[in-house]
């Protein structure tokens, strides 16, 4: 695939603004059912806001991806925290955001309020996913680097193994659901992305992700179908 085509212009579906996403994702929450949340929440706009101006004051070199960004390409999506992919290196530039734990390939962190994931570029995928999948997202707050469709595709891909051997079939179901909604409504070819993820997942795990894109798109078809003749 040409450098062009990751790059292409998405169709998104429309301009959010991030921290009112976050923060209806809390209030509606209903574990959060304290007063200190709904205060909490309040808070929001000003640490999602402050976040991503300080990135780019300090030319921090990221990309938004997760809840957030499938928000530009499909509807109904609810997320607590902001998914970025990050360089450690880049993690000195950002001394406000305190982590509270780190592995070899993820962070976790706050920003004042703000739950802050990290997917750091010290796994290769991630950092081809941040190279080669990348465009600009205009939200109200401000243009933001993000994902590509493709490349949110090539994230929940490559997680779903990792899911299930967890048992984190709530979590499966969310990422089967998100790769099914965006194929179907962007139909991008599979077989360059599947091919990405063959120097990053065991032959075991990459027939298994094959065996559910397959699957996948069965349903999507079955549904096309569907539609078409009650048309």
């Amino acid at each position: 695939m040409s450098a062009e085509a990751l790059m292409r212009p998405e169709r998104v579906k429309n301009v959010i603004r991030v921290g009112e996403v976050v923060r209806n994702a809390v209030l509606f929450n209903f574990e959060n059912r304290d007063g200190d949340d709904i205060v909490n929440a309040d808070s929001l706009f000003e640490n999602v806001e402050r976040l991503f101006a300080l990135l780019h004051e300090r030319e921090v070199d990221y990309m938004l991806v997760g809840g957030v960004a499938m928000l530009r390409y499909v509807e109904g999506r609810n997320t607590e925290d902001v998914d970025l992919i990050f360089a450690v290196s880049d993690l000195e530039k950002l001394p406000e955001l305190e982590i509270e734990g780190e592995d070899a390939d993820f962070a976790r962190g706050r920003f004042g309020q703000l739950r802050v994931d990290l997917l750091l570029t010290r796994n290769p995928l991630f950092d081809s996913v941040k190279r080669r999948y990348a465009t600009t997202g205009r939200f109200v707050e401000r243009d933001i680097p993000c994902a590509t469709v493709e490349g949110l595709l090539v994230l929940k891909l490559y997680a779903l193994p990792s899911l299930y051997r967890q048992g984190n079939f709530p979590r499966v179901g969310l990422y089967e659901n998100d790769i099914a909604t965006l194929v179907q409504g962007y139909r991008p070819p599979l077989e360059p992305l599947l091919a990405e993820l063959e120097d990053h997942l065991s032959p075991t795990d990459l027939a298994a992700v094959r065996d559910i894109v397959a699957e996948l798109q069965q349903r999507i078809e079955r549904f096309q179908r569907g539609r078409d003749q009650g048309e």
